[in-house]
């Protein structure tokens, strides 16, 4: 029976959360594709329905644009004073934000949650203002448009033409309570704007050339309603996984394909993508590593990273999962991620092989009854040598050998199984004459776990087959002989092997896990030791430095970190050190601009100029990129392994790219603030000096001028 249960870890975290969502107001935002839609109506009229109710409900900040039926509604609604805010000889207003705690209502509007405040504000931004009125437990309505949220800030400029400069970090969009979708139809939206309705005379001619041309428009209305369908997804799947709900929801079509290691891999991907792309879907690409696939060869595991590299180039979310059953593991990511398609390779095993040992597709049809299942046929492929997979990587060494700790031959642990059945066939002659045969098989057992959980499954089988043999010649009767004189004898060999066999796969495969449990235990250590290096780092000079020493011992590799300059151009490295000597690394400065312009990794290994001697990783922070990370694997020059190019040391190295990337980030706005402080200082101190000067001098300027009134009136 399959527990059902809520896991209790998952169970105490959620609530917690819901213990802290009770302390704080709750946020409401207006979702729009652009301005003229009727959100901040919407706002209003949703406030004044709240406001018939008794509700406690303010008007923070409102911005009617002159549309008469917007002002219309805020009629009757209790509106919180503007406070005056001087900016460089000008008098702004700004939203009150001690006036509104002080008054701490049950709701307040807060329209165009992305606006940037004036400087000299408490925040610079007004979803920070939104998100201390949450906090103190005032709930909160907001508007929004897509154009604002951080991750599609590009694509609205590539479509319109125009770049958007006011945007929120989307996980202030995806942690709001409820978001509704204000829409409106493109014809009316345009009819809206030339009545007047949207923007006044002048600014709505300009507007309609430029920024509301109907097939931008159309552009903005589909991010707007695709983001939304998101939200309410990513809420359907917490909601499944809160209640412990197995069975897939196919409310969204979502694929997932299952790469394998075969030359067939790359057509299976692209397969799959051509089917997510006429579904209109999204897809994943999972490769998942069994203790049995742990032994690929080098050539094969690189045809794996190209695969998924493939998949991701193709627009898939990418990933590599462990455990000991692929169509398990499968249907178990695939439920948690409410996959309703899997896409997996025919299998090539004949209809008797599949009797004996079910496919992966044979069991996937056993567990996954609630996901639809696309079998992609095989090519007739020619026959090539795993080696024609890779190119100049090819002499990437899989990082779980079968004993990380021993370079020495394969051939010892089968020198080894020998041996031990030699000794172990000593001491079972000593032993028989106080013994029965019974115990003395359990002596050549004992060798076979031995040696299984030493050397692997190889060596493990050739054990239990000389042991038999051992058995069978040295003490089952007639001695010295394979000859058999009871044939019970026979029986106990076939037990003998089976339990050999037996015992030494699950030792071989027990042995692989811990394998797999190391290397996890390795890089979780190397992701916390690097984060908690960083987290005490206040310099990007600082940040570099711990980096590179971290980065340099885990993928023993030349580490460098460019950093940009005021014009946002990469300059030279600010430090480059492994193991306390300074490291010169041949950088080409153009591939680093290049990389740190388009976001994407280049250089060796990649498929942007892979004949580059260094690979460049754009180190991605959440508002922006912040610089890039360059590596020269030592193998490039000479012959040591190179694990940058395995796919999990991949995924380790675009994580502790992230964390680095983090950290700049927060350092960068650490100055930020101390600038911003020391501005502020300064002018305070400036006023204060303006001002005492000017008291110092208006006293003898006032005595001059009535000396001078007495004057002329004597």
């Amino acid at each position: 029976m399959v527990d059902t249960r809520p896991d209790p870890d998952q169970l105490l975290e959620k609530i917690n959360k819901e213990a802290e969502k009770h302390k704080r107001g709750r946020l409401k935002i207006f979702f729009g594709a652009c301005a003229g839609v009727g959100k901040t109506f919407a706002m209003l009229n949703a406030a004044r329905n709240l406001q018939l109710e008794n509700v406690d409900v303010i008007v923070g900040i409102v911005e009617t644009h002159g549309r008469q039926g917007t002002a219309a509604q805020l009629v009757g609604l209790t509106t919180l004073p503007l406070k005056t805010v001087s900016y460089r000889g000008r008098d702004l207003t700004e939203f009150d934000l001690d006036a509104a705690l002080a008054r701490k209502p049950a709701l307040i509007l807060m329209d165009e949650l992305a606006h940037s405040n004036v400087e000299g504000s408490r925040h610079p931004k007004r979803w920070q203002d939104v998100e201390e009125l949450l906090s103190a437990g005032i709930d909160v309505y907001s508007t929004l448009n897509v154009q604002h949220l951080e991750s599609l800030n590009d694509i609205v400029g590539q479509i319109t033409g125009i770049r958007v400069t006011e945007t929120i970090l989307d996980n202030v969009f995806d942690l709001a309570d409820e978001v509704t979708l204000v829409d409106l139809p493109v014809e009316e939206l345009l009819q809206r704007l030339q009545e007047g309705k949207v923007y006044q005379a002048q600014q709505a001619e300009q507007a309609g050339k430029s920024f509301f041309r109907k097939g931008n428009l159309i552009a903005l209305r589909e991010m707007a309603l695709r983001r939304t369908a998101d939200r309410v997804d990513s809420q359907m799947r917490e909601y499944r996984s809160n209640l412990s709900i197995q069975q897939v929801w196919q409310a969204k079509d979502r694929l997932l394909v299952c790469v394998g290691t075969g030359a067939e891999a790359g057509r299976l991907v692209r397969v799959a993508a051509r089917l997510a792309n006429s579904l209109k879907s999204d897809w994943l690409a999972v490769y998942v590593e069994t203790p049995k696939l742990q032994r690929l060869s080098a050539a094969a595991r690189e045809g794996v990273l190209k695969t998924l590299s493939l998949a991701a180039t193709l627009g898939a979310e990418t990933t590599t999962l462990s455990g000991t059953e692929v169509a398990s593991v499968l249907v178990d990511y695939a439920r948690s991620r409410n996959v309703s398609k899997l896409v997996v390779g025919k299998s090539t095993r004949s209809a008797i092989e599949r009797l004996i040992w079910p496919s992966v597709i044979d069991k996937l049809t056993s567990l996954a009854t609630d996901i639809d299942i696309h079998v992609v046929s095989r090519e007739k492929v020619l026959a090539e040598k795993s080696t024609q997979l890779v190119d100049s990587a090819s002499n990437v060494t899989s990082s779980y050998q079968a004993d990380p700790d021993n370079d020495a031959p394969v051939l010892k642990g089968y020198y080894m199984a020998a041996a031990a059945c030699a000794v172990t066939s000593g001491i079972a002659d000593v032993v028989l004459p106080y013994f029965e045969s019974a115990n003395v098989v359990m002596l050549f057992l004992l060798g076979v776990v031995l040696i299984s959980s030493k050397y692997g499954k190889g060596p493990g089988i050739f054990s239990s087959i000389i042991s038999v043999a051992c058995f069978d010649f040295f003490f089952v009767p007639p001695r010295f002989s394979f000859n058999v004189s009871d044939t019970q004898y026979l029986v106990t060999f076939a037990v003998m092997f089976f339990v050999a066999f037996l015992i030494s796969n699950l030792t071989s495969n027990l042995r692989f896990q811990a394998a797999v449990a190391m290397h996890r235990e390795k890089r979780s250590r190397a992701m916390y030791d690097l984060g908690k290096s960083l987290a005490s780092a206040l310099t990007s000079a600082h940040i570099i430095e711990i980096s590179a020493h971290h980065l340099t011992g885990i993928f023993q590799s030349k580490i460098a970190i460019l950093l940009p300059n005021s014009q946002e151009k990469i300059m030279q490295p600010i430090l480059n050190l492994a193991d306390d000597q300074t490291l010169t690394i041949d950088l080409d400065l153009a591939i680093a601009q290049w990389v740190y312009d388009h976001q994407q990794q280049a250089g060796f290994g990649t498929n942007t100029l892979p004949s580059a001697p260094v690979l460049y990783i754009p180190l991605q922070a959440p508002m922006r990129t912040r610089g890039v990370l360059a590596i020269v694997p030592n193998s490039a020059i000479g012959n040591t392994k190179r694990s940058i190019f395995l796919p999990e040391q991949r995924q380790l190295l675009d994580t502790l790219a992230s964390q680095v990337a983090i950290a700049i980030e927060r350092v960068h706005y650490v100055d930020v603030a101390q600038d911003a402080l020391v501005f502020m200082e300064s002018e305070r101190l400036r006023n204060s000096l303006l001002s005492a000067i000017s008291h110092d001098l208006n006293t003898p300027l006032t005595t001059l001028l009535r000396l001078q009134i007495c004057l002329s009136s004597s």
